[in-house]
């Protein structure tokens, strides 16, 4: 029997064959991967990825659904539940308490808290190998947008500064229960080697880049007065005229190791 979709917790179960299997395919797991799910719900894509990977973490919130996914994987793989709000999961523990280096993470991802789930995902990227998650399409815009773009903002700095972002297929309305009211789009989102990070403290940069962006239409000069002057700007070789739409994540960086007295 089918579950009944809860409003509250942003609920849409993902139903279309042919869109589960391209995701499927996309995460590819593989025997020894330690594949983590978020929001597993009626296990639409848990039961296939189970059936490739062989055995599945769940982190599902909504007690109501994890009895029957756990009688309808038994004759799959092994499926372990966590019952928890991701966003309270430490996935470096989780990853370290099973003896793996990196996690794999996949999951239908709740509208409205996808982006702190973003942003807790990225915080624990050292012990994560990639990411594959079904987003609002407008969020992924957003995640993959370059400088210039209208959408291109905070959730694009600082998840590009973190990892490489790829939109890999849109996913209409009707291929869930109940019908979203906006298309979907699946993305992998892959951490950079460390190699490839910056070195900034990322307190500053969050910080700059939250303040850059609070105000859109304002110049650099004003929307950073709190943190930096003009110099200080300048001295990062960005304009302080210009808009934060137009710095590259990297420009974000040189503007948080600036030396600003004190």
């Amino acid at each position: 029997m089918s579950a009944r979709p809860k409003k509250s917790f942003g609920q849409h179960f993902l139903h279309e064959k042919r869109y589960i299997e391209r995701i499927v395919s996309a995460v590819s797991p593989k025997p020894n991967d330690f594949v983590v799910e978020i929001g597993p719900g009626e296990g639409a894509l848990t039961l296939p990825l189970l059936a490739v990977a062989g055995k599945l973490t769940a982190i599902e919130l909504d007690t109501d659904l994890i009895p029957d996914l756990q009688a309808r994987a038994a004759a799959v793989g092994e499926l372990s539940i966590i019952h928890a709000d991701v966003l309270k999961v430490d996935f470096t523990a989780l990853a370290h308490r099973h003896g793996v280096e990196r996690l794999r993470i996949a999951g239908n991802l709740p509208y409205y808290i996808s982006s702190p789930i973003l942003f807790h995902c990225v915080e624990h990227a050292a012990a994560i190998q990639d990411m594959h998650f079904m987003l609002q399409k407008e969020v992924v815009d957003r995640m993959a947008a370059e400088p210039g773009s209208k959408v291109y903002g905070r959730l694009s700095v600082m998840l590009q500064l973190a990892c490489r972002v790829e939109p890999l297929f849109t996913v209409p309305p009707g291929a869930f229960r109940p019908p979203p009211k906006v298309d979907s789009a699946v993305v992998r989102v892959t951490p950079l080697p460390v190699a490839q990070l910056h070195d900034a403290d990322p307190a500053r940069v969050y910080a700059v880049v939250k303040a850059a962006f609070a105000q859109r239409r304002k110049t650099l000069n004003n929307a950073l007065r709190q943190l930096m002057d003009s110099e200080a700007i300048r001295a990062a070789d960005v304009d302080p005229k210009a808009r934060a739409e137009t710095l590259a994540p990297m420009d974000f960086v040189r503007l948080a190791k600036v030396p600003t007295g004190g």
